[in-house]
């Protein structure tokens, strides 16, 4: 489609801040106690007023860690040695029951940028195998164009998970020193042409740690606001992941601490009540349990972050690579091989334990996504 996109705006050095980014920016803006407690108490207040108690769950299942992006901070990061595997279809399906068994019918299929490996073949294949076990079904994979978008969304996917990871484009671009990922404009505007492909969720974020956060948090509510006005017949999540350990042992140059987050939690919901806002299992338990009330509208529990990682792995497709070549795969008598994980959770409470958690505080665990018969619920909640 022949119009503006995002990228053409967010590069424009002239263009003018808005009323509701400039409130924004006041709402993060240090502070004292006293305003910081009042705005966590009217982010609890517009979050039950739009969301009711409800707390909407789902689990990540990690196709491949196969990439063929470098990515400094990413476990999965072609040049790091670690073991990779792709998940055959039917492995896939053994994963997607696992989970459903546990009570989840709302997935995040997750997968690493390698053409060969993940195709949007294999995408399709995957998600005509679950539609029968999991009524909702997201991805988070590397960004396509529109038309590669309508067989998945044809298949059954509805939502599409999309991170910038960064909005400063020169750290943006030294952490992504090759690779189709190092495209900063075309992943910028993947949002927009998963909306026009048809997906009913569009989800993007920020991964905290790589700039400034209050930078960060500007350019993302930016490009909430932008989404809103112009892909509203769908509705919109963020997410705020910090950085986590993993593989290339990556450090958080502009670290994050827990009131900051907390703080920006509370900044988005006031801004935006009506967007839904993902925590993850990066985040350790008890700082988990304070937040679910402050905004928080859907979470992951239970997860791994490696393919095969809640049945086990096929030994005959895992392999070893350093700097993306195959190597010989070693393996010491009486060891357990598994698929890298991309980073490590902090939470490992089971989806039970954590769905205890939220009655126990008065909140609602449901387990999938909106039904078909309410007539897509979430575009009025996320109409203008």
């Amino acid at each position: 489609m022949n119009k503006n996109r995002f990228s053409d705006y967010f590069r424009n050095p002239n263009r003018t801040e808005s009323v509701l980014i400039k409130r924004f920016r006041s709402l993060i803006a240090p502070c004292s106690d006293a305003p910081f407690e009042a705005m966590a108490q009217q982010s609890v207040q517009l979050t039950r007023q739009h969301f009711g108690k409800t707390m909407r769950l789902f689990a990540p299942l990690y196709l491949s860690n196969e990439c063929v992006n470098i990515c400094k901070y990413c476990g999965f990061s072609r040049d790091n040695p670690i073991l990779r595997t792709t998940l055959e279809i039917q492995k896939v399906d053994q994963e997607a029951r696992h989970l459903a068994s546990l009570g989840f019918h709302n997935l995040l299929l997750v997968a690493g940028e390698h053409p060969k490996f993940v195709s949007d073949s294999y995408l399709k294949e995957c998600i005509i195998q679950l539609r029968a076990t999991i009524p909702s079904i997201s991805l988070e994979i590397g960004p396509m164009e529109r038309e590669e978008y309508l067989p998945l969304v044809e298949a059954g996917a509805e939502g599409l998970v999309v991170y910038q990871e960064t909005y400063h484009r020169e750290i943006y671009q030294e952490m992504h020193p090759s690779g189709p990922k190092r495209d900063f404009d075309w992943r910028l505007d993947c949002p927009e042409r998963a909306y026009e492909a048809g997906f009913k969720r569009i989800g993007i974020g920020a991964l905290i740690g790589l700039a400034p956060w209050q930078e960060e948090a500007i350019a993302l509510a930016t490009h909430a606001e932008y989404l809103l006005k112009n892909c509203w017949r769908s509705f919109l999540t963020i997410s705020l992941p910090r950085l986590r350990p993993a593989a290339g042992e990556f450090e958080p140059r502009y670290p994050m601490n827990d009131r900051e987050l907390v703080q920006l939690i509370c900044a988005l919901r006031i801004t935006f009540p009506q967007i839904g806002l993902v925590l993850s299992t990066r985040e350790p338990v008890e700082l988990r349990n304070g937040l679910f009330p402050l905004g928080i509208t859907h979470i992951s529990a239970g997860s791994h972050t490696e393919p095969g990682g809640y049945t086990g792995v096929e030994k005959s497709t895992l392999h070893h690579t350093e700097k993306g070549i195959v190597k010989p795969l070693i393996q010491v008598d009486g060891e357990i091989l598994q698929a890298t994980e991309q980073f490590k959770i902090a939470d490992e409470r089971t989806p039970t334990e954590v769905a205890a958690l939220l009655q126990s505080i008065g909140l609602e665990p449901v387990w999938k996504d909106w039904e078909e018969c309410l007539g897509h619920s979430e575009e009025l909640l996320s109409s203008p």
